[in-house]
Protein backbone atom coordinates (compact mmCIF):
# COMPACT_ATOMS: atom_id res chain seq x y z
CA UNK A 1 0.00 0.00 0.00
CA UNK A 2 2.94 2.37 0.43
CA UNK A 3 3.34 2.24 -3.34
CA UNK A 4 -0.18 3.62 -3.82
CA UNK A 5 -1.75 7.05 -4.05
CA UNK A 6 -5.51 7.27 -3.44
CA UNK A 7 -7.64 9.87 -5.18
CA UNK A 8 -11.33 10.60 -4.91
CA UNK A 9 -13.74 12.67 -6.96
CA UNK A 10 -17.28 12.49 -8.36
CA UNK A 11 -18.22 9.58 -6.02
CA UNK A 12 -15.27 7.53 -7.26
CA UNK A 13 -12.07 6.39 -5.56
CA UNK A 14 -9.00 5.16 -7.42
CA UNK A 15 -5.70 3.66 -6.36
CA UNK A 16 -2.75 4.72 -8.51
CA UNK A 17 0.72 3.27 -8.57
CA UNK A 18 2.92 5.95 -6.99
CA UNK A 19 5.79 5.41 -9.45
CA UNK A 20 3.94 4.96 -12.75
CA UNK A 21 0.58 6.65 -12.20
CA UNK A 22 -1.17 3.56 -13.54
CA UNK A 23 -4.57 2.77 -12.07
CA UNK A 24 -4.44 -0.29 -9.79
CA UNK A 25 -8.16 -0.36 -8.96
CA UNK A 26 -11.21 1.90 -8.87
CA UNK A 27 -14.44 1.90 -6.89
CA UNK A 28 -17.69 3.84 -7.34
CA UNK A 29 -19.98 4.68 -4.43
CA UNK A 30 -23.41 3.15 -5.03
CA UNK A 31 -25.12 6.25 -3.58
CA UNK A 32 -24.39 9.93 -3.23
CA UNK A 33 -22.54 12.17 -5.64
CA UNK A 34 -19.83 14.76 -5.85
CA UNK A 35 -16.95 15.39 -3.47
CA UNK A 36 -15.14 12.45 -1.83
CA UNK A 37 -13.23 12.76 1.46
CA UNK A 38 -10.59 10.07 1.98
CA UNK A 39 -8.66 8.85 5.00
CA UNK A 40 -6.23 5.93 5.05
CA UNK A 41 -6.00 4.45 8.55
CA UNK A 42 -3.90 1.30 8.77
CA UNK A 43 -5.56 -1.41 6.72
CA UNK A 44 -8.75 0.54 5.97
CA UNK A 45 -9.41 3.35 3.49
CA UNK A 46 -12.42 5.44 4.52
CA UNK A 47 -14.39 7.31 1.87
CA UNK A 48 -17.16 9.77 2.70
CA UNK A 49 -19.53 10.63 -0.14
CA UNK A 50 -22.54 12.91 0.31
CA UNK A 51 -23.50 11.68 3.76
CA UNK A 52 -22.42 8.05 3.35
CA UNK A 53 -19.32 6.51 4.94
CA UNK A 54 -17.64 3.57 3.22
CA UNK A 55 -14.77 1.43 4.50
CA UNK A 56 -12.64 0.03 1.68
CA UNK A 57 -9.83 -2.49 1.48
CA UNK A 58 -6.97 -0.25 0.25
CA UNK A 59 -5.18 -3.12 -1.50
CA UNK A 60 -8.10 -4.17 -3.72
CA UNK A 61 -10.82 -1.49 -3.43
CA UNK A 62 -13.34 -3.96 -2.04
CA UNK A 63 -16.11 -2.38 0.08
CA UNK A 64 -15.92 -3.70 3.65
CA UNK A 65 -18.92 -1.87 5.10
CA UNK A 66 -21.02 1.27 4.73
CA UNK A 67 -23.11 3.56 6.93
CA UNK A 68 -25.71 6.02 5.64
CA UNK A 69 -25.18 8.31 8.68
CA UNK A 70 -28.88 9.25 8.95
CA UNK A 71 -29.52 12.70 10.33
CA UNK A 72 -26.00 14.01 9.73
CA UNK A 73 -26.79 15.86 6.49
CA UNK A 74 -24.32 16.60 3.73
CA UNK A 75 -21.20 18.65 3.11
CA UNK A 76 -17.44 18.23 3.12
CA UNK A 77 -16.51 15.69 5.76
CA UNK A 78 -13.49 15.98 8.02
CA UNK A 79 -12.62 12.50 9.20
CA UNK A 80 -10.19 11.38 11.88
CA UNK A 81 -8.95 8.44 13.89
CA UNK A 82 -6.45 8.30 16.71
CA UNK A 83 -3.74 7.70 14.06
CA UNK A 84 -4.74 9.92 11.14
CA UNK A 85 -6.93 12.86 10.18
CA UNK A 86 -7.87 15.14 7.33
CA UNK A 87 -7.39 18.87 7.68
CA UNK A 88 -8.91 20.60 4.70
CA UNK A 89 -8.04 24.09 5.94
CA UNK A 90 -4.32 23.22 5.71
CA UNK A 91 -4.87 21.62 2.31
CA UNK A 92 -6.69 24.72 1.07
CA UNK A 93 -3.90 27.00 2.34
CA UNK A 94 -1.31 24.83 0.60
CA UNK A 95 -3.23 24.89 -2.69
CA UNK A 96 -3.64 28.68 -2.56
CA UNK A 97 0.09 29.10 -1.89
CA UNK A 98 0.92 26.82 -4.84
CA UNK A 99 -1.44 28.73 -7.14
CA UNK A 100 0.01 32.08 -6.05
CA UNK A 101 3.57 30.83 -6.64
CA UNK A 102 2.62 29.54 -10.10
CA UNK A 103 0.91 32.84 -10.99
CA UNK A 104 3.93 34.81 -9.78
CA UNK A 105 6.33 32.62 -11.77
CA UNK A 106 4.29 32.95 -14.97
CA UNK A 107 3.94 36.73 -14.54
CA UNK A 108 7.71 37.17 -14.24
CA UNK A 109 8.52 35.15 -17.38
Amino acid sequence: MSDCVYIGFNRRVACLDRRTGEQVWSWKAPKGSGYVSLLLDGDTLFAVVNGYVYALDPAHGRELWSNAMPGFGFGVACIATDRAHTDFSLLAQSLVAQQQAAASASASS
